[in-house]
């Protein structure tokens, strides 16, 4: 219900014409790496110092803001960042319209009023606020508009058209109940959607990772093209070989590819990552890690070292899981009772089945588990 939804609210800060000098344009492309790096104390000091040298300039409050973005997409479950980033978002749209009472056409002014909208409608989707966040997909549109019409000539603009033509016109088509909707926005293009964003991908300036994020996105969950996938998937690795979410992406996308031994080269690193501390790499890095491990491990027969990945991916989900069972959760038990079967321990196979059946159904993991519960699994 997410995806449906989401597309209303990409409406990013695609393309930001900064009108200042050198300094300043060096400072907030240095801040921006340091946020791709998880390096967010770092860029903090950046963008306040933006802030306080360029007080006229919406960029370092927009910046100051992403710094929480990334902390809340490395644990969606945490909401302890949402009040402030919502805070910092206001702040950011009070400044431009400051901007905007004096001077209707200022770019940048649109620009991160428009990104600060969307940006707060993409949260209040995810935390499932639909109206709020749909209020905010409707304002968020024309004023990147307005802001396209003053200067069309930017690269990094097509970056919020490209997402919006790509999901306008593919999430009607795979998910027909929120055709209705469409009624209130703009037809959209999927192939055209594709084309700006790579162009924005391969020339963009302030944008360019961001469009890589979303083509990665966009190959990986919807096209199924994990060729694709993985080419943006490792661009963004080899700029920023320390973000979680792109190297986990990476692992995925392999483990889609069927690359199994790539893939457990790339979880092995995560977990290397999560047990020295790396800033980012957290229970959720952890868990994805341990599960990939195992799994890697039940396919070369390594029983025993995959029991120890899967106990600890079991042992990390039951505290990240809240209201119910996660996939993670749910997958591990059904490949750990596999594995007693292979070890010869019926008794607590069984019980890693029934613990299957008391869970939330993923997949056939019913099925699988009632199938299992009769029959012993052999590999």
């Amino acid at each position: 219900m997410k995806r449906v939804v989401l597309f209303l609210f990409f409406i990013l800060f695609s393309g930001q014409v900064f009108s200042q000098n050198r300094d300043f344009d060096s400072r907030v492309m240095k801040g921006i790496r340091l946020i791709y790096d998880i390096k967010f104390d770092e860029a903090d000091r950046i963008f306040k110092s933006v802030m306080a040298d360029y007080p006229k300039q919406p960029a370092g409050r927009f910046f100051l803001a992403m710094i929480d973005w990334w902390r809340i997409l490395l644990d969606l479950d945490n909401e302890s960042y949402d009040d402030l980033y919502f805070a910092k978002l206001e702040d950011v749209i009070y400044q431009c319209d400051q901007i905007l009472d004096k001077d209707p056409g200022n770019v940048d002014a649109l620009f991160f009023k428009g990104g600060a909208i969307g940006f707060r409608g993409r949260l209040r989707a995810m935390r499932e606020s639909w109206i709020k966040a749909a209020d905010d997909g409707r304002e968020a549109l024309p004023i990147v508009n307005h802001a396209y019409k003053i200067n069309p000539n930017n690269v990094d603009v097509q970056l919020g058209f490209g997402i919006y033509d790509y999901y306008a016109a593919v999430i009607p088509a795979k998910y027909p109940m929120v055709k209705p909707l469409m009624m209130f926005f703009p037809s959209g293009d999927k192939e055209k959607g594709l084309k700006e964003l790579t162009n924005v991908a391969m020339n963009g300036k302030y944008a360019r990772t961001e469009s890589r994020y979303f083509l990665m996105q966009l190959y990986y969950q919807f096209e199924e093209n994990y060729q694709k996938a993985e080419e943006f998937a490792r661009m963004l690795t080899s700029e920023y070989p320390d973000n979680p979410l792109f190297e986990r992406y990476l692992g995925r996308i392999n483990i889609r590819r069927g690359s199994l031994f790539v893939a457990d080269s790339v979880f092995n690193d995560v977990y290397m990552k999560v047990q020295k501390k790396f800033p980012g790499y957290n229970n959720q890095s952890k868990r994805e890690a341990a599960y990939y491990l195992g799994y890697y491990r039940k396919n070369m027969g390594q029983t025993d070292q995959a029991i120890a990945y899967f106990q600890e991916c079991e042992n990390v989900s039951r505290k990240l899981d809240k209201d119910e069972a996660s996939g993670f959760l749910v997958n591990t038990l059904l490949y750990l009772g596999n594995l007693y079967d292979v070890k010869g321990d019926r008794n607590r196979a069984l019980q890693y089945y029934n613990q299957v059946l008391d869970a939330k159904e993923f997949g056939q993991s019913h099925k699988l588990a009632e199938q299992y519960l009769q029959s012993p699994y052999r590999r």
